[in-house]
């Protein structure tokens, strides 16, 4: 999209939260992968905005600094400010809050913090809507099945917009009225600012409320819009855990659909756990129970059985990944397999066509084209060429009390069972490992190595017989 140099979008994130019954604060708490004021910081940077102004209060350090250590990550390029509301009394007050920075855009659109299920192509609409009908302010409705609670719209015989009767000043007739306020506008920024300016405050609260601000915007002669969104789903707000539930499961939803459209094969949509930015490649099948966190990247024609946990890791294409298999930060290569019950801690590398079996452990490490680590074993700090077997029980010891030292088993090694390596220490090429070794020092190219003490049998030391 163009970028609208003249346009400031506010992201209203100032509110305690009480309801969601939790320390973090509301904006932060975290839906598909990303804090809900992400999605909403992302839903403005589509408009490529003059400016995004986040409104904070309650926990105003926490939230700030959460958004500028996150902006690359989340792709928000826009000039970011923050405005604090240093007192909590109402969406109106929230929005004073941002006054100074009014004089230098002629267009304001207001978001909520706590609405991440919000799309970029509806305030592409919303935007384009109120500029093209030279408005001096728009209010997003939406038709929601049950109204209550809401602010009810009211239109004027022929369709255009009346006023908004809150809920505890509906009579019955306006009670029964389903389309309501969305929570989202766009306005003039002078018109906003003149009618800021003549708000009194409302209800027990004394609070000053932002939808006041569209019938004194109507009294001035300014046109007010309704854009009415079908899809209510998108406006929701996130007040309560069970709120942050719902908001998850309609973005899972939505991104299940997302990956089956690109021709991924869920075997049961509503069972798996998608992030919003992983990405999964045709033809891949996804069995319930997995979990795709993170930034992870999973390639084409790959199959990961149920109850995988990948979380910040790139796989490759044909990577087969069974049961119970946990992989954190790391690279699985082409025409891989993993598991069952095998764990990938970060830095772990696994070369096209490397297996690592069942109950298996790699940290920090390589394994090596070819090469297989297939059960019982536990390979960390430790670079692994290619075509090597690894015997089961085999073990790295890599910590030595204070540091942590590496492992080297060069190109096409045969490494026997139960066979432990006190590291640092170099295996060279084509060497073969006794099962049962223990091995502290260097192994030349081609040798056998075999370290274990000889075995001796004493008569009549066992265990005694009795009677």
């Amino acid at each position: 999209m163009v970028a609208q140099k003249n346009l400031c979008v506010l992201i209203l994130a100032a509110g305690k939260g009480t309801r969601m019954k939790s320390s973090l604060p509301k904006p932060l708490h975290r839906v598909c992968g990303l804090p809900m004021i992400a999605h909403s910081l992302r839903a403005a940077q589509s408009l490529n905005p003059g400016a995004i102004c986040v409104v904070v209060g309650h926990e105003a350090p926490r939230v700030m600094e959460e958004i500028k250590q996150n902006l690359t990550e989340w792709r928000v390029t826009a000039p970011i400010v923050f405005a604090e509301q240093k007192e909590l009394n109402g969406s109106a007050g929230a929005v004073r809050a941002a006054l100074p920075l009014f004089d230098k855009f002629q267009f304001v659109m207001v978001l909520n913090g706590d609405a991440p299920m919000i799309l970029p192509e509806t305030l592409q609409k919303m935007y384009s809507a109120f500029e093209s009908n030279a408005a001096g302010a728009l209010v997003l409705g939406i038709s929601v099945p049950d109204p209550k609670g809401y602010g009810r719209i009211l239109r004027v015989p022929d369709g255009g917009f009346d006023r908004i009767v809150e809920e505890s000043e509906t009579d019955a007739q306006t009670a029964l009225i389903n389309e309501v306020n969305g929570g989202m506008y766009v306005f003039n920024a002078k018109a906003l600012v003149s009618a800021l300016s003549l708000l009194k405050p409302q209800g027990p609260k004394k609070e000053y409320y932002l939808t006041d601000t569209l019938s004194l915007i109507k009294d001035f002669q300014d046109r007010v819009l309704v854009f009415n969104l079908p899809d209510y789903e998108q406006a929701l707000g996130v007040n309560s855990q069970m709120d942050l539930a719902k908001a998850e499961d309609l973005m899972r939803a939505r991104i299940a659909k997302r990956l089956m459209e690109k021709g991924v094969r869920l075997v049961r949509p509503n069972e798996v756990y998608i992030d919003e930015d992983v990405e999964v490649g045709a033809d891949t099948i996804i069995c319930p129970g997995c979990y795709l966190k993170g930034k992870t990247v999973i390639g084409k024609n790959c199959r990961l059985d149920g109850t995988v946990f990948i979380t910040d890791s790139v796989v490759g294409d044909n990577v087969f990944i069974k049961l119970g298999t946990y992989i954190e930060k790391s690279v699985i290569e082409n025409d891989c397999e993993v598991g069952p019950y095998a764990h990938l801690r970060p830095n772990s590398t696994l070369k096209t066509k490397a297996k690592v079996g069942n109950f298996c452990e790699i940290k920090n490490s390589v394994i090596g084209e070819g090469s297989k680590v297939n059960h019982l074993t536990y390979i960390g700090d430790t670079d692994m060429g290619k075509g090597v077997n690894i015997g089961a029980g085999t073990i790295t010891c890599n910590y030595d009390g204070e540091k942590k030292h590496r492992t080297v088993i060069g190109d096409h090694c045969f490494v026997g069972s139960n066979v432990n390596f006190v590291a640092p220490v170099e295996i060279k090429p084509y060497s073969k490992i006794g099962a049962g070794s223990t091995i502290t020092k260097e192994v030349p190219q081609g040798s056998l190595a075999i370290a274990r003490a000889r075995q001796v049998v004493l008569e009549n030391k066992g265990v005694k017989k009795h009677d």
